[in-house]
C-alpha cells in the first residue's frame, strides 16, 4: 500500500471514529430521561484506547465533561485492569475528584471486546438532575450533604445489572424512576458505540485499535507543537474578581508559554470556601485547557495528543484545587469563569486574536416544589427539574459577541414547553434583554429576562447559583462592559443570587441574565450597525447616544 493510500485509509478510519462517537451521544439523548441530556447535551461521549487516551469525541457535548473525562479515565483502568475485565462489563462512578467535579455529573465507562480481547474503551459523562441530598445548589458545606456518591463500582458485569447499587440509588433520590431510566440510557448508548466500532475493525481487518489511536493523536500532538511554536514565548498575568458566595472571590492566572509547552499557574487565587462553588483540579484543568485551545490551537481535534502539551497547576486548598470533602455541587459558577481568566493572559500574548469577556457561567435555573397539594398529613407529589438560560458572550475580534448562547459550557436551552411539561411551572416571559450587551465596536452578546411561576400560582423553590451579578464582564481594548445580572421576585422584592430561596405562592421568579462585555471604542462602531441594533431592539436609542454618540 502507497503511503498516500495509507493516510487516505486512516482519515476514512478518524472520519468513522467520529461518527461512532456521534451517534454514541445521539443514542443517549435519544434514550435519556433528563431534559438536560436529551434536550440540552450537557455531556459527553468518547472513545479510549487501551491506555485510557481519548481519541475521539462526539461534538455533542460539553468540555467540561469530556475533558474532564479525558483525566479521569485513568482511575478506572487502576482499579479495573484488563485483562480482568469481560465482554458486558460496565463500569460507574460519580466521585467529583475522579471525574467531572460535582456528584450530579455520572460517568460510565464501557470496554469493547473484539477479537476476544478489549480493544477499545467508550465513555459517557452525563449531568443527572437528581442525585438526592441537598440538591445542585451551592447551600451544602460538605461533599456529604450534596448527594449520595458512587464510588468505582461495576454497574453491569458479564451483561447482569448490579441491582443491590440501582436499589440503593433509587432509595436516596426524589424522581427514581428517571434516575434509573437515565443511567440504563447510559449503557445504551455505550452498547451502541461499541457495535458501531466492532464492526469498523472488522470492515478494515484490524486486530486492535491501537495503531489507528496512535495516529491519531501523533497528527494531533505535532499540530498542536506546530502552533505552540508559533506563539511568543513569555509571562503573563491576569486576574478577575467575580461574586463568590457571600463574598467576592479572585481568580488569579499566570500564563507562561516556553520550550513548547504552554503552563498556566493559579498561584495566588483565593482559598476554598465552606458553600458548595468549589473546584475541582480535573474541572479546573478541564475548561482551562478548553479556553487555551480555543485560541492557540482551536482547529486541531480534541484527543490526548491536542491536550498533552498545556499543564495546569493550582495550589491544594485553593478555590481552583479544592480538597475532599469541600462541597463543590455548584462547581460550574467558578469553572466556567476560568476561559474569561485565561483570555485575559492571552490578550497580552496575542493581542487582536482574543474576546471580551463574557456572562460565562450558566444560569441553570434548578426548582423544587410540589407537583400536587398536600392533603392531610400526607405529602404532595415532588419534583424536581432544571432549565438552562445564557447570557451573552464578548465581543469578539471581527463580529459581535452572540446573545443567549452557552460558551463556554455549550449547552443548548431546553424549549420553553418541554420544561413547563416536565414540570408544573409555567414560563411566562424569555426574551433578550435590550442593552445588556457591552457598547464595543464589536458591542457583547445580550442576556435574556426570564420570568417563571408556579402552575396554579403555587409556591416553589429555587437553588440559585448565579455569577455576573455584582461583578458584571469586563470589556476590552476600549470597550464597555456587559450588564450585570438581576434576580428578583416579579412583585419586586429583590433576591440573593446564591442559595436555596422560596418563591411565594402567587409571585414569579424573574432573572436578567448578563450580557457580554464590548470589544474596542464604541465611538468606533459603525454608524449603520448602531441604527442596525436600534431597529432590531439590541440597543436602545437612549443607549445608543449615549455610549456610541449616535446622533440618527
Amino acid at each position: 500500500m502507497t503511503a498516500a493510500l495509507a493516510d487516505l485509509r486512516m482519515q476514512v478510519m478518524w472520519t468513522r471514529l467520529i461518527s461512532i462517537v456521534e451517534e454514541q451521544a445521539q443514542t443517549l439523548m435519544r434514550t435519556a430521561f433528563s431534559t438536560t441530556v436529551r434536550d440540552a447535551g450537557d455531556l459527553s461521549a468518547a472513545l479510549f484506547d487501551t491506555r485510557g487516551r481519548l481519541v475521539a469525541e462526539a461534538v455533542t457535548g460539553t468540555p467540561g465533561h469530556v475533558n474532564s473525562m479525558a483525566s479521569g479515565v485513568r482511575h478506572f483502568l487502576e482499579k479495573f485492569r484488563l485483562e480482568e475485565m469481560a465482554e458486558g462489563d460496565h463500569y460507574i462512578t460519580n466521585d467529583p475528584w475522579l471525574t467531572a467535579g460535582h456528584l450530579h455529573d455520572v460517568t460510565v465507562l464501557s470496554p469493547v471486546f473484539h477479537r476476544g480481547r478489549v480493544t477499545a474503551l467508550l465513555g459517557v459523562c452525563c449531568h443527572q438532575v437528581d442525585i438526592g441530598g441537598l440538591g445542585q445548589g451551592p447551600d451544602g458545606r460538605s461533599i456529604y450533604e450534596e448527594g449520595i456518591q458512587i464510588p468505582l463500582l461495576r454497574l453491569v458485569s458479564k451483561g447482569v445489572l448490579n441491582a443491590d447499587l440501582l436499589a440503593i440509588l433509587r432509595q436516596n433520590v426524589r424522581t427514581p424512576l428517571e434516575v434509573e431510566g437515565d443511567i440504563l440510557s447510559y449503557v445504551t448508548s455505550n452498547e451502541a458505540g461499541a457495535r458501531r466500532l466492532r464492526a469498523m475493525l472488522t470492515e478494515f481487518d484490524l486486530d486492535s485499535l491501537d495503531p489507528v489511536a496512535d495516529h491519531i493523536i501523533d497528527q494531533s500532538l505535532n499540530a498542536s507543537r506546530a502552533a505552540i511554536a508559533a506563539l511568543p514565548e513569555g509571562r503573563w498575568q491576569s486576574e478577575m474578581t467575580i461574586d463568590g458566595y457571600d463574598h467576592p472571590i479572585t481568580l488569579r492566572a499566570a500564563l507562561t508559554i516556553a520550550d513548547g509547552q504552554v503552563t498556566i499557574d493559579y498561584d495566588g487565587t483565593d482559598p476554598a470556601v465552606r458553600r458548595g462553588i468549589n473546584v475541582v483540579m480535573n474541572y479546573c484543568r478541564a475548561y482551562t485547557v478548553f479556553g487555551l485551545r480555543c485560541i492557540i490551537s482551536p482547529e486541531i481535534p480534541n484527543n490526548d495528543g491536542a491536550l498533552s502539551l498545556f499543564n495546569v497547576k493550582a495550589p491544594l486548598g485553593s478555590i481552583l484545587n479544592v480538597e475532599r470533602p469541600w462541597p463543590v455541587a455548584a462547581r460550574h459558577v467558578i469553572g466556567q469563569m476560568l476561559p474569561d481568566v485565561v483570555f485575559g493572559c492571552l490578550a497580552q500574548a496575542l493581542p487582536g486574536r482574543v474576546p471580551a469577556e463574557g456572562s460565562s457561567c450558566l444560569w441553570s435555573v434548578q426548582l423544587r416544589g410540589q407537583a400536587d397539594h398536600a392533603q392531610g398529613n400526607r405529602p404532595g407529589r415532588q419534583f424536581d427539574t432544571v432549565f438552562f438560560n445564557s447570557g451573552g458572550s464578548g465581543g469578539r475580534p471581527v463580529q459581535d459577541g452572540l446573545s443567549g448562547t452557552a460558551f463556554p459550557s455549550g449547552v443548548r436551552a431546553m424549549p420553553v414547553e418541554v420544561t413547563e411539561a416536565n414540570a408544573p411551572i409555567v414560563i411566562w416571559r424569555k426574551e433578550l434583554r435590550t442593552d445588556s450587551g457591552g457598547p464595543g465596536i464589536q458591542r457583547g452578546g445580550l442576556g435574556q429576562t426570564v420570568e417563571v411561576g408556579g402552575r396554579g400560582d403555587a409556591p416553589f423553590e429555587v437553588l440559585a447559583m448565579f455569577e455576573r451579578v455584582d461583578q458584571p464582564a469586563r470589556g476590552r481594548d476600549g470597550g464597555g462592559p456587559g450588564a450585570g445580572g438581576v434576580v428578583r421576585l416579579a412583585s419586586g422584592a429583590p433576591m440573593r443570587a446564591k442559595g436555596l430561596q422560596a418563591i411565594p405562592r402567587g409571585d414569579r421568579l424573574v432573572l436578567e441574565v448578563p450580557g457580554g462585555a464590548g470589544l474596542g471604542d464604541p465611538k468606533a462602531r459603525a454608524a449603520d450597525r448602531v441604527a442596525d441594533d436600534i431597529a432590531q431592539g439590541l440597543v436602545s436609542p437612549e443607549a445608543a447616544r449615549r455610549d456610541y454618540g449616535w446622533t440618527g
